[in-house]
């Protein structure tokens, strides 16, 4: 099954941005979502993740309040909203879907 991210970009610090993750087949519907992201020199960390069955969320302790992860009612579609953005959060993020991984979007935090 493959995944696909988008909204990657450049923002300045305290700025926002929202990612979304496209699928093949109906994936979103058989697993929890989850967002991830890896920093340069720095291992993948766990940021989000959204349960396919009730739409229960969770997140990692240090983007509790900042970032949001949902999903479109119809699509299952999973959105990730990440407000007030800090240079420490560049990095590549994730989708991830049971087992199968997407390529990654850059985010970059940046003045």
């Amino acid at each position: 099954e493959q995944l696909e991210e988008s909204g990657g970009g450049m923002v300045q610090p305290g700025g926002s941005l929202r990612l979304s993750c496209v699928a093949s087949e109906d994936l979103f519907s058989r697993h929890t979502v989850g967002g991830w992201r890896q920093a340069p020199g720095m291992e993948r960390e766990f940021v989000a993740a959204i349960a396919y069955n009730d739409d229960s969320t969770h997140y990692a302790e240090s983007v509790k309040g900042r970032i949001t992860i949902s999903r479109d009612a119809t699509k299952k579609t999973p959105y990730l909203q990440m407000d007030f953005l800090g240079p420490e959060e560049t990095a590549v993020y994730f989708c991830k879907g049971g087992v199968s991984w997407g390529q990654g979007t850059q985010g970059t935090v940046s003045p």
